[in-house]
């Protein structure tokens, strides 16, 4: 049987085109698990590729080696703690996934719980926001950093970005719609900053979580005119 892609998605950009399909005829990324069965579950990260991703320099969607721009494909409050738990990807890697993947493009997609992905080595390093964060930023730099989140695993806190894109909805997004996603999300870092503030009073986890909340601000989209 041969597998094409799904009609109503963009066309793949060259370095996507050798991804295999799952049989929805969606490709399937470098970094997601196979399970024993010899199916793409595509809750799951695998750990050797995070590792390789990283020691490689490796494009998180496509598997091919990065050039000296590195695009993240993060949520709002990602941005707005400069953290995520996964590699960067080449641009157009990252806003095709930003436009065309179903959990992305979609604000009322939910995350499915168990099943398959029970058991498959996963990397969720830090306290990951598990809701669908209603817009999607690519976040675009030059440098990385890796960081302990004190169990053990590696965060990646993302460099100075020297261009920012929003979509939702396979389209981009509007200031006012990343506005109103980031207030949806932002509830959940700040009980997080809350918790640490009562484990370590003082890291003023609350205070510097405002102090970027007021940076990050300007990578909004602006005004449309």
């Amino acid at each position: 049987m041969v597998l094409t892609p799904r009609p109503e998605l963009d066309p793949l950009p060259p370095r996507l085109q050798s991804l295999p399909l799952d049989a929805r005829g969606y490709p399937v990324p470098w970094f997601v698990a196979w399970t024993e069965e010899g199916q793409p579950e595509f809750r799951a990260m695998d750990g050797a590729k995070w590792r390789k991703a990283i020691r490689e320099r490796r494009c998180w969607v496509c598997g091919q080696p990065l050039g000296v721009h590195l695009a993240f494909v993060i949520g709002p409050m990602c941005g707005v703690n400069r953290t995520t738990s996964e590699p960067p990807c080449h641009l157009e890697c990252a806003i095709w996934s930003a436009k065309n993947c179903p959990f992305l493009s979609r604000p009322h997609m939910v995350r499915r719980p168990g099943g398959a992905v029970d058991g498959l080595e996963e990397h969720s390093p830090g306290f990951p926001i598990l809701r669908n964060p209603g817009v999607t930023l690519v976040w675009i730099t030059r440098s990385f950093t890796l960081r302990d989140d004190g169990k053990g695993k590696a965060l990646i806190t993302v460099g100075e970005p020297e261009r920012t894109l929003w979509f939702t909805e396979h389209r981009t997004a509007s200031r006012e719609e990343v506005i109103a996603a980031v207030a949806a999300g932002l509830p959940a870092l700040l009980d997080v900053a809350r918790q640490e503030d009562q484990m370590f009073p003082s890291h003023h986890a609350e205070a510097e979580l405002r102090k970027y909340l007021q940076v990050f601000e300007q990578y909004y989209p602006f005004p449309e005119q």
